[in-house]
């Protein structure tokens, strides 16, 4: 169980280091939020992964803002097959930062963790915003 722990939090400490090192912003959203990069994939046992997102405060880096993130993954079992669920995953962002990370645990199996699966591919659907609202953080 230890082992496991520090693992998750090794692999969660890479994934905002490589988010937050600096990796060039997507264009501004009309919201005002944006992601860094593309989202990242962490694979920890056979059908358990980590999903995150590196989110660009834009211009509402000053008030703090909170909002969540809908996606599509897409996910491939042992025999070939794909198929997608949609997620979502919330993030705050706090005033005056003007970069946040969100991390999403998900399994993806058919069998509770009888097979190996893979993910495929994971598709930003939609990101929404309210301003101003994480002035408690």
């Amino acid at each position: 169980m230890i082992s496991r722990l520090l693992k998750t939090a090794s692999l969660s400490l890479a994934a905002a280091a490589s988010i937050c090192a600096g990796a060039p912003a997507a264009p501004a959203a009309a919201l005002g939020v944006s992601l860094t990069q593309a989202p990242i994939v962490m694979r920890l046992s056979n059908d358990e992964f980590r999903i995150a997102f590196g989110i660009d405060g834009g211009r509402c880096a000053v008030t703090g803002c909170t909002g969540v993130i809908r996606y599509r993954v897409y996910w491939k079992t042992e025999d070939g097959r794909t198929r997608s669920e949609i997620k979502q995953v919330s993030y705050a962002l706090a005033p005056r930062a003007s970069r946040t990370i969100t991390v999403d645990r998900q399994y993806f199996d058919t069998a509770e963790g009888a097979h190996t699966t893979d993910v495929v591919k994971v598709r930003v659907e939609k990101i929404s915003c309210r301003e101003g609202l994480a002035a408690s953080i």
